[in-house]
């Protein structure tokens, strides 16, 4: 008999502005227990030095976490020239160091070489899997694991200020960048070395800036629901945003009520749409009596919606 999830069954997605010195686990684990949560993942890891937008998603909407791990990101990243760290970062060992002696012209030139797509060998301080084992655990070891070049898409790189030896960029990317490697790469290629000592995330997809929330709130709301014994599903839960919000790019197709049992039985249903869509698609799903999310389906050879990620209705508390 499987165990029972400890917990609230709540659905959505709340963007958390992590903070510094804080893991991204460490932080999804402490908005899982404000919401006293039944489960939670977040969508794509901020290093413990980074602060910013970390996407938690609650309940059924961690089966769609995975949409928001290939969505567009941008950041703010200040860039110290001079220094190059064993991690990219300030939290690594200094390994070189040089005169910067970098002209304006230079520092656009070199930007320049890293706007649209480029190929990025990933850092060996990073997640990657190699083996079942992260990148990191061998680095730690001193063990070099050879890294085959990625395609990744620099949309936008702006600089915003260049005094002395830092540099602060905004940076917009796509899924799969290292904002680390970047700036290493950049050091490299100005003949002088940087690392990263401040990074911030200020967007994943579309998601505005001015949604997110800190541990302060949380912290503010849930004193107020003690002191005044508000039920946390009228004080915390309106700062979550629909699960449907991470897969908004998807086209999205209707199906009837009699279709909508049979999808979430994970039964391939006919379906209705204002747009063509051809074998393979993968699409938003909805009801069309009442509108509700029920899931990301495929359209088949038959041409019917087959289902990918289906929710579960009226889950166990």
């Amino acid at each position: 008999m499987a165990r029972r999830r400890k917990g609230r069954a709540i659905d959505g997605i709340l963007l958390l502005d992590k903070p510094l010195e804080i893991s991204s686990n460490q932080a999804l684990q402490k908005v899982k227990r404000a919401f006293l949560a039944a489960k939670a993942g977040h969508t794509g890891a901020l290093d413990p030095l980074a602060t910013g937008m970390l996407p938690v998603c609650l309940g059924e909407a961690t089966k769609f976490s995975q949409f928001l791990l290939d969505a567009d990101k941008t950041y703010i990243v200040t860039a110290k020239l001079g220094v190059r760290t064993t991690t990219s970062d300030a939290d690594g060992e200094v390994v070189d160091t040089r005169d910067v002696n970098v002209t304006q012209q230079q520092l656009n030139d070199a930007c320049e070489t890293f706007r649209g797509p480029i190929k990025q060998v990933p850092s060996m301080f990073s997640a990657l899997k190699h083996q079942g084992k992260p990148l990191y655990h061998y680095a730690r070891q001193g063990i070099v694991i050879e890294r085959p070049a990625r395609d990744i898409t620099i949309f936008s790189l702006v600089i915003t200020r260049f005094e002395g030896d830092e540099v602060d960029m905004k940076v917009h990317c796509s899924k799969g960048t290292y904002i680390r490697s970047l700036v290493d790469d950049l050091g490299q290629l100005l003949g002088c070395g940087a690392y990263v000592s401040k990074l911030h995330r200020t967007n994943v997809a579309d998601y505005p800036s001015e949604k997110m929330v800190t541990f302060e709130m949380l912290e503010t709301l849930l004193e107020k629901a003690q002191a005044e014994q508000i039920p946390l599903t009228d004080i915390l839960d309106p700062l979550l945003i629909p699960m449907d919000s991470a897969v908004k790019a998807l086209p999205s197709i209707h199906m009837t009520p009699s279709a909508r049992d049979s999808f979430l039985h994970g039964q391939p249903v006919a379906y209705q749409s204002d747009t063509e869509l051809s074998q393979g698609s993968v699409v938003r799903t909805y009801c069309v009596q009442d509108d509700v999310f029920l899931g990301v389906s495929e359209i088949d050879s038959d041409n019917n919606a087959a289902p990918k990620r289906v929710v579960v209705f009226n889950s166990p508390a």
